[in-house]
């Protein structure tokens, strides 16, 4: 049977709470790190026995994942609201993105998992004001010890430490680490109290036209990418015409072929031999890429694509720029709390 939406819960139920990028991870025992899932923000409510799945813009994406919708109501929970990462856990431990997205187009889903690391609600009950360290102790005790091979599974974490794990987890080749102030409430949208840290450069692009395949290349040759800026405008940033697979190129371009337009996108629009070569596309679809870094003219070096986003409209992308950690404790969140939640 086939999860689906219930009218009961209403959509403006998961509003999620967003990590702010920093430089280094913040120092101090006030600070619990978790690792950073390679996949797609979901938020989970469960109601009695109907389960669903919500991406962070708030679309339903119970069909897209009924083992982790089958797996949820397997706990026998009658009324929550879980917030997580659904990724897909490779042998090594790592989590891929570009997995998830050959789970999507017909690969294996073997190692698809569910990380909760947060109850925002339970037995009729509104967590979000409780301190972060209360309510993972609450989502821990309602989970218990999952395996590896457990569809939902709790998300550890790291009291402290916060450079250490850091380094482990860039040693690992993961993409970074999630810090967050364990005496916080859950408070929707971006701020300080989460912060991330990652061990390569990595962020979402709209893309906004393409140039045509060389030699016996198919599908694409690159992609043109950019990000909105302040005034609403879409900055070019580079082109990228590594990670793609046959099968991902091919169909990149169907996607985009529905979405041809005549004028460039980008303001301003990019000149020479790139805007004579390029093929102009309505700026809807969003990829993810990795790049080493930020030239000084705005534009990306060494990008790889590792796929789309469909969890993210395409006005939200703009360019992540690394800020410092925050320094002191706030008075109204300082250690006397924080021996309070222990």
């Amino acid at each position: 049977m086939t999860v689906r939406y219930y009218e009961r819960v209403p959509r403006v139920a998961y509003r999620p709470q967003l990590a702010r990028l920093v430089k280094d991870p913040p120092a101090g025992d006030e600070w619990l790190h978790e690792m950073k899932y390679d996949g797609y923000r979901i938020g989970c409510v469960v109601r009695d026995q109907s389960v669903a799945l919500f991406s962070r813009n708030g679309k339903d994406w119970t069909a897209a994942f009924p083992e982790v919708a089958a797996a949820v109501r397997q706990l026998g929970v009658r009324d929550a609201l879980f917030d997580g990462e659904v990724a897909i856990a490779l042998p090594d431990g790592r989590t891929s993105f570009q997995a998830l997205q050959n789970a999507f187009s017909g690969g294996t889903r073997r190692g698809l998992a569910y990380f909760v690391f947060d109850v925002l609600r339970l037995a009729g009950e509104n967590l979000q004001g409780q301190p972060l360290e209360r309510r993972k102790q609450t989502l821990s005790g309602l989970l218990g010890k999952t395996g590896r091979r457990a569809v939902v599974r709790y998300s550890e974490h790291v009291a402290g430490r916060g450079r250490e794990l850091f380094e482990e987890a860039c040693r690992l080749q993961l993409e970074g680490i999630i810090s967050k102030r364990r005496d916080a409430p859950y408070k929707a949208g971006r701020g300080d109290t989460w912060l991330k840290t990652k061990c390569v450069r990595r962020q979402e692009f709209v893309i906004g036209g393409f140039t045509e395949p060389e030699g016996s290349r198919q599908g694409i040759g690159a992609l043109l990418i950019g990000y909105y800026d302040a005034a609403g405008a879409l900055v070019f940033a580079g082109k990228v015409g590594t990670g793609f697979s046959v099968a991902t190129a091919t169909d990149l371009r169907k996607r985009l072929a529905a979405l041809e337009r005549v004028k460039s996108p980008f303001v301003p629009p990019p000149a020479g031999a790139l805007a004579r070569k390029a093929r102009w596309v309505l700026p809807k679809l969003v990829g993810e890429v990795v790049f080493t870094e930020w030239t000084s003219d705005g534009k990306i070096r060494h990008p790889s694509f590792q796929g789309l986003r469909r969890d993210k409209s395409a006005r939200e992308v703009r360019r992540e720029t690394a800020v410092a950690a925050p320094g002191k404790v706030p008075k109204r969140l300082g250690r006397r709390t924080i021996r309070k939640i222990k």
